[in-house]
């Protein structure tokens, strides 16, 4: 059975998708303070971001199975 893929989580990874994110800006702009809306929690947790630690900073890009969910 296909995974049902929460919409606020499929537009975070949708806006991850079009180009590499800092981290800062997911943090500042996806957070929230109610326990049950876990967007980035959930995200990484099903593999769908990953985190790059490069020399600009800590980027966040959609895995393969981010973009696919996409499609």
């Amino acid at each position: 059975m296909a995974q049902t893929i929460d919409p606020l989580v499929r537009d975070l990874v949708a806006y991850c998708a079009r180009e590499p994110r800092p981290l800062s800006d997911i943090l500042e702009n996806w957070r929230t303070s109610c326990p049950r809306l876990t967007i980035w929690e959930d995200a990484i947790e099903l593999g769908l971001l990953e985190r790059h630690f490069g020399e600009n900073g800590t980027e966040v890009r959609a895995t393969a199975a981010g973009r696919a969910i996409l499609q």
